[in-house]
């Protein structure tokens, strides 16, 4: 194995997508030196490994990052290629260094500072900042009992999901009743499948998002996501754990869109197999020619290899992104990070804010620190100017 060369750097950000992208764009202003690392071949792929339907659903209004607007009209929702082309499109203009096609494989503690490897490539620095998300493609959650299946059914979680076309002919069973979960199943039903979606109640969005009113409404919305919904309130702390832990209400597609497109709604879990076939926890056997797994992803963060305590909900422990246990390590994009807007576009922004302002004041506080140890030449204390 090739020996590792070692780089220099301030401050490394693992991951470039849109919370990585908006702490470089705030250290940059800080002029604070750094590097963005990135598996994918180009900015904006994680957007592009999604279905060609998706639609964000939030307006292209507050889907810029900071210092550049969105294309395109206020209130219209963005696709996810547009979303990839927005944000490839955004480091080119700010000329923030991202380094793709770069797998950070470990991070470690030495000297007071952090080592990131990456193949063949070694990276030393003061901070290190986690944008890597928790909707990872490579870490998607499938329960054990998928292994158990009739190997005849046709099994995709919504990481692989692209369009009906994957799905063989038969009838459909979408495991997870989240927004992706419907609108997986919204979806397939509007496509002739016979659709059967499975999973707890995790709510709706009360409003319409697509209404003609959304420039009256939207304002609200925003204010309730990134004031209202906060671990600074009693609401949000309440409803932290529940989004965390439960998926998202559904948003675009609601209840009665399901029901209209023909989607056999169950409130029961998926826990178990029948004579190959998926079983309810009721008892009732889903006769299923087709398994879609829209049950999340995990956490992942075991390339770190050092002790990151986690909080309550099981995501790393950290404040306003900053971890107390270690000066220097910062995380980004994670749900509910501060807001319930950390997870949207919109509180990429402020969430890179914030933790870029920490990293620039800790660089002045270890000069000043540096500035005031004395030195030491040839054996002596050096004397300052003025001494």
């Amino acid at each position: 194995m090739a020996a590792q060369r070692t780089e220099r750097v301030e401050t490394v950000v693992v991951g470039g997508g849109q919370a990585g992208l908006a702490v470089g764009y705030h250290l940059q202003r800080a002029s604070r030196p750094f590097l963005i690392l990135d598996a994918n071949e180009r900015v904006g792929d994680a957007w592009r490994q999604r279905w060609p339907s998706l639609r964000l659903y939030s307006p292209a209004l507050v889907d810029g990052l900071p210092g550049m607007r969105f294309p395109g009209p206020s209130y219209a929702y963005p696709t996810g290629a547009e979303m990839a082309d927005y944000l490839e499109t955004y480091a080119e203009r700010f000329g923030l260094p991202v380094v793709n096609g770069v797998r950070v494989e470990t991070l470690d503690r030495e000297d007071g500072g952090y080592v990131v490897s990456a193949g063949e490539r070694r990276f030393e620095a003061d901070n290190v900042v986690v944008a890597t998300g928790v909707f990872q493609r490579e870490h998607p959650v499938v329960p054990d009992l998928a292994d158990e299946l009739d190997p005849g059914i046709g099994q995709l979680h919504s990481a692989d999901y692209r369009s009906p076309e994957q799905l063989r002919e038969g009838p459909v069973l979408v495991v997870g009743a989240a927004h992706s979960g419907g609108d997986i199943a919204y979806e397939l039903a509007n496509a002739g499948f016979t659709t059967v979606l499975s999973g707890p109640d995790t709510g709706q969005f009360p409003l319409n998002i697509e209404s003609p009113l959304r420039p009256l409404v939207f304002p609200l919305l925003r204010f309730a996501a990134t004031r209202l919904l906060t671990v600074s309130t009693p609401l949000g702390r309440k409803a932290r754990p529940h989004i965390r832990g439960h998926g998202g209400p559904l948003v675009r597609v609601k209840k009665r869109d399901l029901e209209a497109a023909g989607v056999e709604r169950v409130y029961e879990r998926t826990t178990g197999v029948s004579g190959g076939r998926p079983q309810l926890d009721g008892g009732r056997v889903v006769d299923a020619a087709n398994v879609v797994w829209c049950t999340g992803f995990r956490n992942d963060y075991g390339w770190i290899r050092f002790a990151v305590p986690n909080d309550e909900d099981g995501y790393p422990a950290q404040l306003r992104g900053a971890v107390p246990t270690s000066p220097g390590l910062y995380f980004a994009g994670l749900p509910f990070l501060h807001s319930f807007s950390s997870m949207l576009i919109l509180g990429a922004g402020r969430d890179g804010e914030r933790v870029a302002g920490h990293i620039a004041a800790r660089a002045r506080g270890r000069a000043k620190d540096a500035a005031r140890t004395p030195r030491v030449a040839a054996g002596r204390v050096a004397a300052r100017p003025g001494e």
